[in-house]
């Protein structure tokens, strides 16, 4: 069996790799990997870290492309290799326009598609925007849909779509536990980290900030950046925001918070960094959706700057709640989390609904037909 796995950006590269390293020690199938290029710098840091190579590389960005030019590009440049390659299946990702474009692609050439992490729902079409869209359609044309959850099962069940669903766990806990494992196992590297981040102060409870979403841009980041600079009046923390390089969250961010001196805005960090500062972190805000899943893993709380998300189980198990844009909500419950012990330590010890870290071996297993246990959550 010829399996293609297409990807574009850092996340979806850190939930692949482990599916990948699993389809490559895999007898009865031929892996091959195409990337589109998108955040090359920071796609290449998670491609060193999992040993990952490209067998195809479409590098289908150019300055100042709308999702229409991206997704014409992913389309053309993916077809191509489809009708060379002729693969038995073609792997996509999440809810990004690659996915989106990528699966159309195979569609069209009516090659099977295997959605990982299909069945995602926020309930509104325009939130994360254009992410539920690409979600949605994707989950419409796969053959193989790998669920992460029950209840994403459940979605897809009432949406009685035509492939056949798994519920396997979420890959991005497998790529986490791996991570983990490295960091305990490797003093060295552990060492090198907290060297090259010596500013880290141990007296202060450290708050990890991340923030891209589109749908937030404009007054969304504003509002978010006041609550943080409300924030950084305390004393007892230090707030850290790796900043994304979009100019339309970097310029607001910068703006509005350099200059404090227990606010550090940082470039992007290479994912092994991230998983550093997450086991480090006293409590997380994020508008990220992977964060919600790897956060409860580590026993971290999380506030999710969204009115809605697509990731309900963690909020079901109160591992994170949502607090929107809104500055007054995103202080008041940070604060919360804060100066309350009690509040605080019932999050920590909820469990964590979305992987037991063999949800790789899973997915291999149904694409090669054998019969396993699916994830229970």
């Amino acid at each position: 069996m010829h399996v293609l796995s297409i990807f574009g950006t850092r996340p979806e590269a850190i939930k692949m790799a482990p599916l990948v390293a699993a389809l490559r020690a895999e007898p009865q199938v031929r892996s091959t990997v195409c990337i589109t290029g998108q955040h090359r710098e920071m796609l290449a840091q998670v491609m060193a870290l999992f040993d990952l190579k490209a067998d195809h590389d479409l590098d289908v960005m150019r300055p100042d492309q709308t999702l229409n030019g991206l997704h014409a590009r992913v389309v053309a440049g993916v077809d191509g290799l489809l009708q060379t390659a002729r693969p038995d299946c073609v792997l996509v990702h999440g809810d990004t326009t690659t996915a989106a474009a990528c699966a159309l692609a195979a569609f069209h050439r009516q090659i099977p598609v295997g959605h990982v992490e299909a069945g995602l729902r926020s309930g509104d079409i325009r939130s994360p925007f254009p992410e539920e869209m690409n979600r949605r359609f994707v989950d419409s044309v796969s053959t193989w849909l790998f669920a992460p959850t029950p209840s994403s099962r459940d979605a897809l069940l009432r949406e009685n779509l035509p492939g056949r669903i798994w519920v396997t766990g979420n890959t991005v806990i497998d790529a986490l536990a791996a991570t983990v494992a490295r960091l305990q196992a490797d003093a060295a590297l552990a060492r090198t980290l907290a060297e090259r981040y010596d500013w880290v102060d141990a007296g202060r409870r450290l708050v990890l900030v991340t923030g891209h979403r589109r749908e937030n841009f404009g007054e969304g980041f504003r509002n978010i950046c006041t609550a943080l600079h409300t924030l950084a009046q305390r004393s007892d923390v230090q707030i850290v925001y790796p900043v994304h390089l979009n100019p339309q969250v970097r310029d607001v961010v910068t703006a509005e918070l350099s200059g404090l001196s227990n606010v550090h805005l940082v470039a992007p960090l290479e994912y092994l960094d991230f998983v550093w500062f997450m086991q480090r972190a006293h409590l997380i805000l994020t508008d990220s959706g992977g964060v919600q899943e790897e956060a409860p893993y580590l026993g971290k709380p999380v506030l999710v700057m969204r009115d809605v998300t697509e990731r309900p189980e963690a909020v079901t198990a109160g591992t994170v709640r949502l607090v929107g844009t809104s500055r007054e909500r995103i202080v008041g419950e940070t604060n919360r989390l804060l100066d309350d012990p009690a509040t605080y330590a019932d999050f920590c010890r909820r469990s964590n609904p979305y992987g037991d870290g063999h949800a790789s071996r899973r997915i291999v297993d149904a694409l090669c037909t054998r019969p396993f246990t699916e994830f229970a959550g």
